[in-house]
This record gives structure tokens, sequence and C-alpha cells, in this order.
């Protein structure tokens, strides 16, 4: 074979699986890995007989690219990237490209860009959504970086990323770090749902008495409306459904009550935070997920502790109706994680001069991504109806949501406060819709306290100016 199209560097499964779709593709490939034993397993396995070969350095490795090269970064982020940069940038030439295709903090990846363009070399930090699967047969990737860079990859990544009707779910996200900082937004939305979902799972169970195959069924009606059907909705119906092959009950109770992380969650909460955007559903899921993991506390609090000692029944309708009033509030709910998601990047857009495109960003995210549903159509026309939308909640289509169902949300968050049932993302999101719609918010006794203690000073409704009371 001649000099390869493209390098991957990292044979972990999300690395196998991107080459693999990159050779499917048309586009022969060269792989390196840090043990050269998993470089040999991999090309006598899934590799083999495919337009695909080893290196065994990185000498080796650039040595087989054709120029301007064309390398993929699929390891871990933070130092390792570093690492990988100062071994690489020595080897390289005018014109060659680096792609981080890992999760990497946004910040860094403005860093690296900066650094490498400064030396004649192209850098991108490219956001790839969709797991194992979404990687070999197609994700959603969002590449972020200099115009030039993204040019130089943009007939690869469109052949390699998930096909929609209106077009493959690719697009230039905008300079420095954007492309992993709308990456991260995207994990941080895909939080709020999994744990709204995990809300909805709790109450069928314990408030409805539901199991695992009623449940199931329930949201196998969600999946087939516009409001819920997703990928995500799609994989609770089969972990519901699936069964421990140790004893036939659900496997899904069989599973320690404690879910893991790896970052960007808090990442787009710490962003959120020091951008001044509120998040509150989103924050609520990375709350969840902290709390999950103390689960020594909690069982050692759960007999001193006590919940309600009676509730009424709760009322969240029946499998035959969808259990209309729960569908009510995880429809808002998911609409809530959207409209803060896309709220902090038209944020982080006017602070970095992203000049990010939202209607281009729920285009992409309609096919290959964790995050992928009917519901992104909508958003997408939300977008290219009013590019400057303040929020997607006063969009008409999703206003209408919100007026119909908010009723169904009230219902299902009082009955769980009633029956001591947490709904840590549902209570939040119903406090983030009426916070938003409410034209006036008790923060002015907070304002008249900060005067007071500290003389900060507060604005009037009625002239201009700031103004300080000896309240005292």
């Amino acid at each position: 074979m001649d000099k390869a199209h493209f390098g991957l560097i990292g044979l972990g499964v999300m690395g196998e699986n991107l080459v693999l779709n990159a050779e499917r593709n048309g586009f022969s490939s060269v792989v390196y890995n840090r043990t050269y034993a998993k470089t040999e397993e991999f090309l006598a396995g899934r590799g083999a007989g495919k337009r695909i070969i080893g290196a065994t350095s990185l000498e080796d490795f650039v040595a087989k690219l054709e120029r301007p090269r064309r390398i993929l970064m699929m390891i871990k982020a933070g130092d390792p990237i570093d690492a990988m940069i100062q071994q690489l940038a020595p080897m390289l030439e005018e014109g060659d490209l680096l792609i981080d295709g890992g999760n990497s903090l946004y910040t860094d990846t403005e860093r690296r860009v900066a650094e490498l363009e400064s030396q004649s070399f192209g850098y991108i930090g490219m956001g790839v959504s969709g797991g194992a699967k979404g990687a070999l047969e197609g994700p959603s990737m969002m590449p972020g970086g200099t115009r030039a860079a993204y040019d130089a990859i943009e007939g690869l990544v469109r052949k390699m990323a998930a096909q929609v009707d209106d077009g493959p779910c690719v697009t230039y996200i905008g300079p420095g770090g954007a492309g992993h900082f709308v990456k991260t937004v995207h994990n941080g939305i895909e939080y709020g749902i999994e744990q709204i979902l995990a809300e909805a799972y709790d109450l069928m169970k314990r408030g409805a008495g539901l199991n695992g195959d009623a449940m199931a069924d329930v949201l196998g009606q969600w999946n087939a409306t516009e409001e819920l059907s997703s990928f995500l909705v799609e994989i609770t119906e089969i972990c519901l459904r699936t069964k421990d092959p140790a004893n036939g009950g659900d496997l899904v109770e069989q599973i320690v009550d404690a879910a893991g992380q790896k970052g960007t969650g808090l990442w787009t909460v710490q962003s959120a935070l020091e951008m001044g955007i509120p998040v509150p559903t989103i924050y609520a899921a990375l709350n969840a997920r902290v709390l999950s993991s103390i689960r020594t506390e909690r069982i050692a609090a759960e007999p001193v502790l006590h919940g309600p000692a009676s509730a009424p029944a709760m009322d969240l309708g029946t499998p035959a109706d969808g259990m209309a009033p729960l569908m009510d509030a995880c429809v808002l709910a998911c609409i809530a994680s959207y409209a803060q998601g896309m709220a902090l990047m038209q944020e982080a857009s006017k602070l970095h001069n992203y000049q990010l495109d939202m209607s281009a960003i729920g285009q992409i995210w309609k096919g290959g991504c964790i995050i992928r549903a009917r519901l992104l159509q909508r958003i997408q026309n939300a977008y290219t109806a009013n590019a400057e939308l303040a929020n997607l909640l006063v969009d008409p289509w999703f206003a209408e949501q919100v007026n119909r169902r908010l009723s169904g949300l009230r219902q299902v968050v009082a009955a769980a406060a009633h029956a001591g049932i947490p709904v840590p993302c549902l209570s939040s999101s119903l406090d983030y819709i009426d916070s938003y719609r409410s034209s006036r918010l008790p923060q002015n006794l907070v304002q008249a306290m900060r005067d007071c203690f500290g003389a900060h000073t507060y604005e009037r409704l009625d002239q201009p100016g700031s103004f300080h009371t000896e309240w005292m």
C-alpha cells in the first residue's frame, strides 16, 4: 500500500471503530498504539484484510502518512494529549494537521490551537458522540479550530459522519475550542436526560408499582411520540426489559445504584457558573450522580431519617395512557435540559466569538450522537426561524408545549414530594420554567439584604442610578 491517507493514534474501542469507519469510506490508514502488541492484535483481527497498516513507533507512523498528514488522536484527555503533541511536533511539517477526538476541556484546546498554528501546523479539537457503535457506523462530529484546518478534513469527516435527511451530522463549529465546548454541552444535556428518565423509572416503580416489562411498555409508547422519541428513551426501554440470566428478574434491579462520570457534566456546570447562565436541570443531574456515589452513607441514613409516614396515592397516569402526567413532566424536563444547553452555547459564542450556528448544531445532533431525538428537528427549526432566539422556551412550538404540559409537571413534582421520592431534575426543571416565566422574582429582597450588611447598593425601578440606604 502507498502512504496512508489518514493516521490514528490510540486503539481503544472508539479509535478502532473510527479507523474502520474511515477505511470503509475509502480512506487508507496507518495506526499506532503505545503498545505494539495491541496494534498487532487489531491488524490480525478486526483490521485484517483492510487498507490499514501498523506502525511500530511514532517515527514509523509519521513516515507512513501522505502529506499533508492528517492525524487523529484518540487518547486520554489532559496531560497525555500535551505529551503526544510534544513528541509529534518535531516530526511534523508545515500544513500537517493534528485532531484531538477525545473529550478535552475546551480551554486546553484553545491553547493547543494557538500553539500549533503558530508553528504552521493545523490543530482541531473535535467532539465525537455516538459511543462505540456510532464511531463505527457514523457518529456526530463537532470539529473546531481554524476554518482552513477544517477544510483540510471536510472530505473525510463528511463521509464518516452519521447521515440524516438534510445531510451529514458534522459541520465546522467555530474557532479555537468551539468544537470541544459544544461537545461538552452535548454531554451536559445528556446528563440531564439520563437523570430525567431515571427519575421517571423510580416514580413508576415506587409510586405506581410497575415492573420492568410494564415500565418498558410505557417507554415504548413514549418513543413513538415526536416529543420523546430518542436514542436514550429507546435504550431505557431495552434496559428495563432485559432479564437477569441468573434469576430471571429485571437485570436493572441487580445493578448498584452509584453512577459514574468522566468530567464533561462538571465542565458544563462550571462553564455555566463562570458565564452566568442558569443550568439547574443539568446541575441537578450532576448532583444526583454525586449523591449516588455516597451509597454507604445513604444506606446508613435510611433508618435514621424518616420519610413521610403516609402519602396520598400518586396519580402518574396509567400504562394505558402512557402515564400521561409523567410523560408531560419528562417532555418539559427534557426541553429544559436542551434549552439550558443551547443558552449556554449562545453565551459562550458571544464571549469567545465562536459565531456558533445554533440551527446547524441542532442538525448535526439529529443522528449518530447520544442525545439524538426527533425533538432536535424542532430545535433546528426554532433557530432557523430566529437565530437570536433568547431561549428555546419562548419559541412558539416550545411555548405551546410548556403551556399545555406544565400542569402535568406540577402534579408529578408535588406527588413525588408528598411521597418522599427525590426528583431533582423534574423539580429543578419546574423551578427553571416558573422562574423564567416570572417577570418579578424575590431577589429585590436579596439586594436589600446585601446593601444592609455590606453597603453593596441597589437599583430602583422608578429612577436610574445606584442607591444605598442606612437600614439600621
